[in-house]
């Protein structure tokens, strides 16, 4: 790990980070989060009787669009041509609460952890945005980098 934030330059100005000689590798990230809940609102997901339609199904494809769209979002990050999104819910019924976790791969000079991390606060803020009608009360929480590789700092787990 460094000991300082690469993102600004020798006079303490923001910057894009040059990767342009650093060479292409395989990376992966893995990130997760949920979204806690009432029992009903939950139960409403699983049943896949909300108005709205399918949540979990929506809030996939909202995922995968948002790790593809994290450069127009975070603005120090480099647009990436990624080779694999994949974003999965599981729940969780004590508390009550979805359970997102994203995917992400390319080959590149950069990793794809923003990438990542994107795709599950996206995935998760559209679950809200979808049943926010019957339960305002929801919180996201505990999103973070499960696991990363690739790139010259290597293999990276969450303990």
């Amino acid at each position: 790990m460094s000991d300082r934030l690469t993102h600004f330059n020798a006079q303490g100005e923001a910057h894009m980070v040059d990767v342009g000689d650093k060479p292409a590798t395989k990376r992966r990230a893995r990130a997760e989060g949920r979204i806690l809940m009432q029992a009903s609102t939950l139960a409403m997901i699983e049943a896949g009787n909300h108005k709205k339609g399918d949540v979990l199904g929506v809030a996939r494809l909202a995922g995968i669009m948002g790790a593809k769209r994290t450069s127009d979002l975070v603005p120090l990050c480099h647009p990436l041509a990624l080779t694999a999104v994949d974003v999965a819910f599981s729940i969780e019924s004590s508390p009550p609460a979805v359970r997102c976790e994203a995917r992400v791969e390319t080959t590149g000079p950069t990793g794809v952890e923003m990438e990542a991390l994107c795709a599950v606060q996206i995935a998760l803020l559209t679950v809200y945005d979808m049943c926010k009608a019957v339960d305002r009360g929801m919180t996201i929480s505990d999103v973070g980098l499960l696991e990363k590789e690739g790139g010259r700092s290597g293999h990276w787990q969450r303990d």
